[in-house]
């Protein structure tokens, strides 16, 4: 059955409500399949840190700075530990011990091109249960291998970072500022990892 709507996912491959929303948005999905509702997925590049270093910093020291304290940091990261369990996540933030730029890993994503759903759960694993560094590019080419795709030679060029960074400011202009976002058919509808109840009442009713 040919797809009859488009969903884009405005994510960052750091941004650990974005692997929490993707179960969910999965979830939704079979709901709405079981209704005859078909969607094709699309992952668009948002960078929760536009300003990162290219080599990414140390995690936790940025996230105190960022946050106030490492306590704070931590409340944080046992927030969201407790969120992911409810969907069957698990999060490693013991291992996780750089924030990484995530410019190659969003250039990864679009250059995968159908394949794209499936790396971006292992890049959202890498990261958030192995503590893999997503903005090192012999990483992230090893990531892609997993999925039998060769990204060694793409990586090493530049290529589609322009378009990630003017997809992401466009994504700002509109008022972005949080993700996930989730649009319909090109109408962003809202922002944040709804449960999958939710999703799927919103995207009935927008999709009617």
């Amino acid at each position: 059955m040919e797809p009859t709507h488009r969903i884009d996912v405005i994510s960052d491959a750091i941004c650990p409500w974005c692997w929490i929303g993707k179960r969910q948005l999965e979830i939704a999905l079979a709901q709405l399949a079981e209704q005859g509702r078909t969607f094709s997925i699309h992952w668009r590049p948002f960078q929760l840190n536009p300003d990162m270093p290219a080599e990414g910093v140390e995690r936790a020291a940025y996230r105190a700075a960022k946050f106030g304290s490492v306590t704070r940091g931590a409340e944080l990261d046992a927030n969201v530990a407790a969120s992911g369990s409810g969907v069957g996540l698990e999060f490693r933030h013991d291992l996780m011990l750089r924030t990484p730029n995530t410019i190659s890993a969003h250039r990864l994503i679009r250059w995968a091109g159908p394949r794209q759903n499936e790396l971006v759960e292992l890049l959202f694993r890498a990261y958030f249960q192995e503590g893999q560094d997503i903005g090192d590019q012999a990483v992230l080419a090893g990531i892609a291998a997993t999925l039998g795709l060769d990204a060694t030679a793409f990586l090493a060029s530049n290529e589609f970072a322009d378009e990630v960074r003017a997809e992401d400011a466009t994504f700002r202009r509109m008022g972005i500022s949080g993700v996930p976002s989730f649009a319909l058919d090109g109408r962003v509808l809202f922002s944040g990892a709804y449960p999958a109840a939710h999703m799927v009442e919103l995207f009935t009713r927008q999709a009617a």
